[in-house]
């Protein structure tokens, strides 16, 4: 993977930044998709945010290797710490924990007044994004799931709005799934919630097999986990 050729999992991200925007991507590790989004024409700037000393100077060599450095600004700091309040119009946070990116989220919201889109690609715990995005007043607008390299991949896509919007149907069951995952239904969905219901069983076995007490409560969690699971992919 480079700045000319995506992973599929960057590839879909970049396909949701708007044209003409300022992007700003939060743990941008090599700086490949601001890289991408420049060079071709997806955003007008860019600022890559990275934490760790490694990767940030890696972003640097990357950005400097491609001649882009008159539009791609690369920052060391923590989450969206390294923005200027109303300085992008765009935010991409992909590759962490759903908990990870919504703390980021939290933390720095006073700079996403200006944002007009988040692309956030939780590797696990995109309930708790979608929680976090319920309970700031941003509308999910889109969903995209894929698999790559044997792992599944969710990405969100949001915009100042009506956050219950895309929930009219049922509110618990679109946090878990993803309301517009479950209507788009696609085949790497199914795969996902079949091998999560796997685990849930497992972890029921697991349970059973301990011959502790008290677990009662987690056990019937689990359960009520897989009759979700078992209930949409009836359909």
């Amino acid at each position: 993977m480079n700045h000319e050729k995506l992973s599929k999992r960057l590839e879909n991200v970049a396909l949701h930044i708007p044209k003409g925007s300022i992007l700003a991507d939060i743990g941008s590790d090599h700086a490949y998709l601001p890289c991408y989004a420049v060079a071709n024409g997806l955003c007008d700037r860019a600022i890559a945010g990275e934490v760790v000393e490694g990767p940030y100077q890696s972003a640097l060599k990357q950005v400097k290797g491609t001649g882009l450095e008159d539009l791609i600004e690369v920052r060391k700091g923590d989450g969206l710490e390294v923005l200027k309040p109303d300085e992008a119009t765009c935010v991409t946070i992909a590759g962490m924990g759903g908990t990870l990116i919504a703390s980021i989220l939290e933390n720095g919201k006073k700079k996403l007044e200006k944002v007009e889109r988040l692309i956030l690609q939780p590797n696990v715990g995109a309930l708790n994004v979608r929680n976090w995005l319920i309970d700031n007043g941003w509308e999910l607008i889109d969903e995209d799931i894929l698999e790559e390299d044997g792992k599944i991949y969710e990405i969100l896509i949001a915009k100042k709005g009506d956050p219950l919007q895309p929930y009219h149907e049922n509110k618990q069951v679109g946090l878990m799934f993803g309301p517009f995952l479950l209507k788009k239904f696609s085949d790497t969905f199914i795969k996902k919630w079949q091998h999560e219901k796997a685990h849930f069983e497992r972890i029921i076995e697991q349970l059973d097999a301990s011959g502790r007490s008290g677990l009662e409560t987690k056990r019937k969690e689990m359960e009520v986990q897989i009759s979700f699971i078992e209930e949409v992919l009836k359909r």
